[in-house]
């Protein structure tokens, strides 16, 4: 396997650590914490290159927040000299490994996205839907992905292409936290773990720009195996949300098997209930849509979650509590998301939903760039 030509002193250089607070603030610059470290810019960039370039560099504490949508999740947020660190190994790190991903994935690669694994998805149920044989698809749901990935096998696969011993001992200080921990045991819940019962050598927190890229990494052990030793066509991942197309319900059985034994020896992952296996010809659940050959749809709990939400920011606006700059990025982003699905009249049924509810100057601003 071919090594990358990257060194320590390439991603810890004071140039690129300038480049990856660019990077890091980029749409965020009015956030206390971000203004609190411009104000002093040199020298809290000098003190963070000075760490990384004696070797004393250690992560900061993580903010414990959870998120409700689409449920309830644990999101463990690092301050944000971290975030620039990990911005500087992103920019450097992630187009390299970017060439070593298969063609269909599609989890935080630039000019993809799930709008495009969606329309990919689709392409192909419309493609198999003309064969003679009955095609049945394979959907994989890896039990707790982010809470389970194993540190030991994590950096044995970044070995495999990074030589230089600095480097990984950094991604080492990354993965294996001192401070908190990210794993979970089998079947235990996230939101109900008690902190002192998580492990030290599973997991990576979920918020991390690196966790993302390493997510693909890992992930791409399995892609690889399905693609080349399973000799398998129709692949495509969204991070650890999987699916594949087989030519027989036999073959998507056997496929299931194999896969669940590469997980577990490999990987030491597993799969839960959710996995399934159907005919092509229903409806799949992926990337937050439901897809069949002739539609893209969103799911009905997010159409009411989005209801809900523009009924929550209408009043707060009229509360003062939100400016028309942020109702409008908020009703951008809805019309953003409804420009891909074929769910009839729904974007006019929400728009209508808005106008209802929604003052004369509020709704002129917010849908002039419909």
């Amino acid at each position: 396997m071919k090594k990358f030509n990257v060194t320590y002193e390439q991603i810890t250089s004071y140039t690129n650590i300038y480049a990856a607070y660019l990077d890091a603030r980029k749409g965020k610059s009015e956030r206390n914490e971000i203004m609190r470290f411009s104000v002093e810019l040199d020298s809290n960039l000098n003190s963070l290159y000075k760490e990384l370039e004696e070797g004393r560099y250690k992560v900061g504490g993580y903010r414990i927040i959870y998120i409700y949508v689409p449920k309830k999740r644990l999101i463990m947020a690092l301050q944000f000299r971290d975030r620039v660190l990990q911005w500087a190994i992103y920019r450097v790190l992630n187009p390299l490994y970017e060439k070593t991903y298969i063609k269909d994935s599609y989890a935080c690669i630039k000019d993809r996205g799930r709008e495009k694994a969606a329309a990919r998805l689709q392409y192909w149920l419309r493609q198999v839907d003309r064969k003679p044989e009955q095609y049945y698809y394979l959907k994989l749901d890896i039990s707790k992905f982010f809470y389970r990935v194993d540190h030991e096998i994590l950096l044995e696969i970044l070995k495999r292409r990074i030589k230089d011993p600095r480097l990984i001992n950094l991604f080492s200080i990354i993965i294996n936290s001192e401070k908190r921990a990210f794993g979970l045991p089998l079947g235990v819940d996230p939101c109900e773990v008690d902190p002192r019962e998580m492990l030290f050598d599973k997991g990576m927190p979920i918020g991390n720009l690196t966790s993302q890229m390493f997510a693909n990494i890992y992930m791409n052990e399995l892609d690889q195996y399905i693609k080349h030793e399973l000799r398998i066509k129709h692949l495509i991942r969204y991070a650890d949300d999987t699916v594949i197309l087989v030519e027989s319900k036999e073959k998507a059985h056997w496929a299931l098997g194999k896969i669940e034994t590469f997980l577990l020896e490999k990987l030491r992952l597993n799969l839960n209930s959710k996995t399934a296996i159907r005919p092509a010809s229903c409806n799949v659940d992926f990337v937050g849509y439901v897809i069949n050959k002739d539609e893209i749809r969103l799911r009905s709990a997010t159409v009411k979650r989005m209801r809900s939400r523009i009924k929550y920011i209408v009043k707060a606006y009229e509360r003062g509590e939100m400016t028309l700059k942020e109702v409008n990025a908020t009703m951008q982003s809805y019309f953003g998301l409804l420009k891909h699905c074929t769910n009839a009249g729904l974007k006019e049924n929400i728009i209508n939903g808005f106008v209802l509810h929604c003052t004369d100057a509020a709704r002129a601003k917010a849908l002039e760039s419909r």
